[in-house]
């Protein structure tokens, strides 16, 4: 009998006061990442391609009218995992290409590693990884997610799923065989991931990054007509202007394939009770392709750090948490995913230190501080970089030759500077009215630049023609 009342007892001092609220459990968190999805390439936008379905993210939430990403695929998925200006690991230069050792540093926390520890007992990816492909180390099971399908590079075949003439398809380890459209079998593999989860008593993860609509420009035959009058979009593309119109027309029905996933994964989430506890964030990994996205009105496009490069179409809905139609100015990027999932999930940050911070105050209607945001892409090699730096009020982009290369010829490089708060699209470099400001961000900028490791991932054609390359069989990574 001692031993039953000492037992009641612990049990009682161990529970909850009756006035005390049992502790919210903790929300489903949905990532879903377009590829290459112009900032007017969404109806919510007011573009001419319908997306109604990425609509109801917006129109149930709210529109990210200044959210930031970089300006290629690989460093804005690198940011987005680990929180961090990709830089500062050497994965910001240039994407991993299909001829490209290394990924995503094994040493960097990812974003799947910390809702692990918060009870996050499932953690999906499906779609594009881009993050490294030359190691079983840099495999999406080995960055923190329990499930994969999906491709290791970018710009596979819709319809093959070949890179480079060999298979790239794949279901955790192992080689997928599976026909189909991609758009199609990444948004069944996320619907079902939901519809396995729904009952579970832990919340999940699940990362979405779409291929769509980056090419090659590759849509289902059934929604072709429906985009056979979309009308050309300006901008600089090498090659005939019958090609970029066709390849825009062929961006419409991709765009609505992307679309009718989204919704479906929407639907999944409805459908089985779970929207008022799961977190949706929606966005595009950089700006749409010159001259067949549309980021008009913004100046640029993708590979770029002018707006149209790195501002893209944005919205997150949590009903309850955050006012359906509502619309956050502030500036947000990437890098403050992980920041926001770890208030959100009530644990510290174990790991290096973030670059990005929570944008939950803002989500919620709050109006953050002012901050910094930078950005830089070398892709093309030393002479041509672009580098940037964004306040709240203030932007400077300075591109030519590596800014931190004091024996470059200095008169190869233009600066701007915009009054972005009030010139959102760039039209008025004021660099030369404003000299100490000027003079102050691109100290500001260099010392960014200087973060780079020697080690960081090359120029992207470095190494393509190397005649000792030749894709693994079925890119079934070496190491495990």
């Amino acid at each position: 009998m001692r031993f039953v009342l000492v037992s009641l007892v612990a049990a009682l001092a161990c529970a909850p006061a009756p006035d005390e609220p049992a502790a919210a459990p903790k929300p489903n968190i949905v990532i879903l990442l377009a590829d290459d999805l112009g900032f007017n390439d969404v109806s919510f936008h007011g573009g001419a391609i319908a997306t109604p379905n990425i609509d109801r993210i917006a129109n149930e939430g709210a529109r990210l009218e200044r959210y930031y990403v970089h300006p290629v695929c690989s460093p804005t998925r690198a940011g987005l995992l680990t929180g961090r200006y990709p830089i500062r690991y050497g994965a910001m230069r240039a994407v991993f290409p299909p001829w490209r050792k290394g990924g995503l540093d094994p040493s960097e926390t990812t974003l799947a590693d910390a809702l692990a520890r918060a009870g996050y007992e499932h953690r999906g990816v499906f779609g594009k990884w881009h993050l490294g492909h030359s190691n079983v180390q840099y495999h999406p099971l080995r960055r923190g997610f329990t499930e994969f399908l999906g491709h290791y590079n970018g710009a596979i075949d819709y319809f093959t799923h070949e890179r480079e003439g060999v298979l790239d398809w794949h279901t955790n380890y192992e080689t997928n065989r599976n026909e189909g459209y991609t758009t199609d079998l990444i948004a069944d593999a996320a619907v079902d991931f939901v519809e396995r989860h729904a009952d579970d008593a832990s919340p999940f993860l699940l990362y979405v990054p779409f291929n769509a609509p980056h090419s090659p420009f590759q849509a289902k035959q059934e929604h072709l007509p429906l985009y056979e009058d979309l009308a050309a979009v300006e901008g600089e593309w090498p090659g005939d202007e019958a090609r970029r119109l066709g390849n825009r027309r062929i961006l419409g029905a991709m765009v609505h394939s992307l679309d009718e996933g989204v919704g479906r994964i929407l639907d999944v989430i409805d459908e089985r009770g779970l929207a008022d506890r799961t977190l949706v964030l929606f966005s595009s990994d950089n700006g749409g392709v010159a001259g067949i996205g549309e980021n008009a009105p913004l100046r640029g496009a993708k590979a770029s750090v002018f707006e149209g490069g790195i501002r893209v179409a944005a919205a997150a809905r949590w009903p309850g948490v955050i006012e359906a139609g509502s619309t956050v100015e502030a500036p947000l990027a990437n890098i403050d995913v992980l920041p926001t999932l770890l208030e959100i999930a009530e644990i510290e940050h174990e790991g290096k230190p973030l670059d990005g911070r929570s944008m939950l105050p803002a989500l919620k209607g709050e109006t953050p501080e002012d901050r910094e945001l930078f950005n830089y892409i070398g892709q093309q090699g030393p002479l041509e970089e672009q580098i940037s730096m964004a306040t709240n009020e203030w932007k400077m982009v300075v591109t030519g030759p590596v800014i931190t290369d004091e024996a470059a010829d200095d008169s190869l490089r233009r600066r701007f500077l915009f009054e972005i708060s009030a010139d959102p699209n760039e039209t008025r470099n004021v660099a030369e009215e404003y000299p100490e400001r000027t003079a102050e961000m691109t100290a500001k900028l260099k010392a960014f630049r200087a973060l780079q490791p020697a080690d960081a991932v090359p120029p992207y054609y470095e190494g393509r023609d190397d005649p000792a390359f030749k894709p693994p069989a079925e890119w079934k990574m070496p190491g495990k």
